[in-house]
């Protein structure tokens, strides 16, 4: 069992069946650890569906909506006892191509961190408003001007990692549990000198359900850019 994606969820029914579908379609073979935060469309109901149709699905059940920090976290952490060699993070709403995964997969061959890249040649958006695509390349490159990474893309969620990665960049240590969480563990991967690679992807936007994002998250982010840049990115456990 190598190879993992963690996927948290909060009602994402209308996306999770399709999304599944397409990742267990691959080659090579992906397992997928779904984490629900209680969601009360039933999210969580199919996710265990899945689970009974397909060995290859997992399902972790929080008791509410924790955060999509924390729910990576945990996830991480059951794939590394899992024995998983590499683990994968992306959305459960489609706007993440499953179709890319075992291009990913190939990077972490020569490399311990694969990002999947808005902001390198071939990569980019579909169906974003200006706004929306102003806050997030603004957002990169003011995490990357702050942080001096060498990532375009360092808000986007389509990333895979190898598992002596995880283990190293302290989980129970990280301080983001909104988006920043993007940002922060691109960031301590960079810190660790950790070999990183971007891989164009093109994000879609939603067609079903609601967007999680907002202000607060935004806020959020931005301002622990500057915790990061002036603490290190580390608490104790």
């Amino acid at each position: 069992m190598p190879n993992m994606i963690i996927m948290p969820t909060y009602n994402e029914r209308e996306n999770l069946d399709h999304v599944a579908r397409q990742i267990l379609a691959l080659k090579p073979e992906f397992w997928l650890t779904i984490v629900d935060d209680a969601s009360p469309d039933g999210t969580g109901e199919l996710a265990d569906e899945l689970g009974r149709r397909w060995e290859r699905v997992r399902v972790i059940h929080r008791p509410g909506r924790l955060g999509l920090g924390s729910a990576y976290v945990a996830g991480f952490k059951y794939a590394l006892a899992q024995g998983m060699d590499n683990i994968f993070q992306m959305d459960a709403d489609l706007s993440h191509d499953p179709a890319r995964l075992p291009e990913l997969l190939t990077a972490l061959r020569d490399h311990d961190v694969v990002v999947g890249s808005r902001y390198v040649p071939g990569g980019g958006t579909a169906n974003w408003g200006i706004l929306r695509q102003v806050i997030s390349r603004g957002g990169s490159l003011y995490a990357r001007a702050i942080l001096g990474m060498p990532i375009r893309d360092c808000t986007g969620g389509f990333n895979g990692y190898r598992r002596e990665v995880l283990e190293a960049i302290g989980l129970d240590t990280i301080l983001s549990n909104g988006y920043s969480f993007q940002i922060e563990l691109k960031y301590r991967c960079h810190q660790r000198g950790f070999r990183m690679i971007e891989v164009p992807i093109v994000f879609v936007d939603r067609l079903a359900g609601r967007s999680k994002m907002s202000v607060p998250i935004f806020l959020e982010a931005m301002v622990r850019v500057w915790q990061l840049r002036l603490g290190g990115g580390h608490r104790h456990a």
